[in-house]
């Protein structure tokens, strides 16, 4: 059926050629896109200026002496009427025109009988000619790796989807304003790098051939932008691409976009008070209110964010206190509760996973999560009197984190300490685990100011949509079909 449909387009394109008519031209003629058109409708229509348009044909109604289009651009939709009075190429037209074309239209606006915005078509240009026939607008796209792999179809069939992407655009907008607005420099660091670091996450391998010598798609982008404060600049920030070579779930992909800064002289508890106002802000401007909803519940991120202590709440959901608890204890407590844990996660990675399947989803309406133990975090500064616990605050709600953000552990010594005991886990299998990295422990050796840094994922935006992440991105990767 659909080769057939194919072959019927292909005919129309080549009656189109025959007739001396290029059916793919390099130029086009456009006056007005079409909301601006109807903007202007009453002064355009009262001239009787002729204009052209442009855009796709997304319906056709033939009555006999009238043909109806609905000519679509970006910016909206408008009637097209064709008549043989005032269109003489209205015959062959009719016949070799299909929905999915692109056409430019000239003529007059007026107001139909019933009182419909219209453009009377007195000439008409093929400017692409479509081949394939799209989903229909009232049935759309059901299928959800079809809408996945073919992005294109699900956006043109789907006015909410395209709007959907405008607020993502809107969103970063707001993030990178408010950034640029409080004094921060804009950076580009490198994508890639010799060792990965900045997140404990499997990285992808590639090879430059031209240096014979194989690199990391980064993780993060956190190493980069310290190196940059030892060097002199005192507020950084990058939106970038990072790749993990992680599990495809709700919440994760291999590609996708962060942004983190980087503030000398700053803490934690400063970053607190000016990530809350980022946060909101953007939001505002994304969505328009500070109230969205998650899974049927409202989530008010306009109320002060509460405060919740890591070693309370793991308590709470474990019954274990992290001050004491052993490894061996943890490791139990991960197999009473079934959760996927081998002798080689190590303490911190224990405590991670027990955390994220007890105490997380409690955390529903935003909050920050802060001071947890020093074996989750090895690039946080550790916390002045209370040295097993690091200077770090998550931003949780909707049960998930949605940014982190801590003072930045800068003395070299205790770093590399602190790397030597990721590299231990990495010797047991933990493919996770951070690498020594030789170059920025150098750099830290040089002085890194005191610093509080944050980063943050479009994961945020996905919650504040109640969409699966993968949802959230143009074309998310899928597997190679069969």
């Amino acid at each position: 059926m659909l080769d057939e449909l194919i072959e019927e387009r292909k005919r129309k394109l080549q009656r189109i050629k025959e007739r001396g008519e290029d059916p793919y031209p390099a130029r086009v003629r456009r006056d007005f896109a079409i909301s601006q058109a109807l903007q202007e409708f009453s002064s355009l229509a009262e001239s009787g200026r002729e204009i052209s348009l442009l855009g796709r044909i997304r319906a056709i109604r033939d009555q006999g002496g009238v043909v109806f289009l609905d000519l679509e651009d970006e910016s909206g939709t408008i009637q097209l009427v064709l008549r043989t009075e005032t269109f003489a190429d209205l015959e062959f037209w009719r016949d070799n025109l299909d929905r999915g074309d692109f056409i430019e239209a000239s003529g007059k606006l007026f107001t139909t009988k019933r009182g419909e915005k219209s453009l009377e078509v007195s000439g008409l240009k093929m400017a692409v000619k479509s081949l394939r026939p799209i989903p229909t607008d009232f049935y759309g796209l059901r299928d959800i790796e079809l809408k996945l792999r073919q992005r294109y179809l699900d956006l043109m069939t789907d006015p909410e989807l395209r709007e959907l992407f405008r607020k993502k655009d809107r969103f970063w907008g707001a993030v990178r304003d408010f950034m640029k607005n409080n004094g921060f420099t804009e950076v580009e660091t490198p994508v890639l790098e010799a060792v990965p670091g900045g997140a404990e996450a499997e990285p992808f391998v590639t090879r430059h051939k031209a240096l014979q010598t194989d690199f990391y798609l980064r993780i993060s982008l956190e190493i980069s932008l310290k190196k940059l404060l030892v060097g002199g600049y005192e507020k950084v920030f990058e939106i970038g691409r990072i790749f993990r070579n992680e599990g495809i779930d709700a919440e994760h992909l291999q590609d996708y976009t962060q942004m983190e800064f980087y503030w000398a002289y700053s803490d934690y508890h400063e970053l607190m008070k000016f990530v809350e106002g980022l946060y909101k802000h953007a939001i505002q401007e994304a969505i328009g209110s500070l109230t969205t909803t998650w899974k049927g519940e409202e989530i008010d991120w306009g109320k002060k964010w509460p405060v919740i202590d890591y070693y309370e709440i793991f308590k709470e959901s474990t019954g274990l206190d992290l001050k004491y608890a052993t490894e061996e204890e943890l490791f139990a407590k991960a197999k009473e509760l079934k959760l996927e844990a081998t002798k080689q996660h190590g303490r911190g990675r224990l405590i991670d996973l027990l955390f994220k399947k007890t105490a997380r989803p409690k955390l529903i309406q935003p909050c920050f999560l802060i001071d947890p133990p020093v074996d989750i975090e090895p690039l946080a500064k550790r916390k002045e009197g209370e040295p097993d616990k690091v200077e770090r605050f998550q931003i949780v709600a909707c049960g998930t984190e949605l940014g982190k953000g801590f003072s930045e552990a800068n003395d070299p010594v205790d770093e590399r300490e602190r790397f030597e005991e990721q590299m231990k886990l990495r010797a047991k299998g933990d493919v996770e685990a951070q690498m020594l990295d030789e170059d920025f422990l150098e750099a830290l050796e040089y002085g890194m100011p005191p610093t509080g840094g944050f980063g943050m994922s479009e994961r945020l935006f996905a919650v504040l949509m109640d969409r699966p992440i993968r949802e959230m991105v143009f074309f998310p990767l899928m597997k190679k079909k069969s």
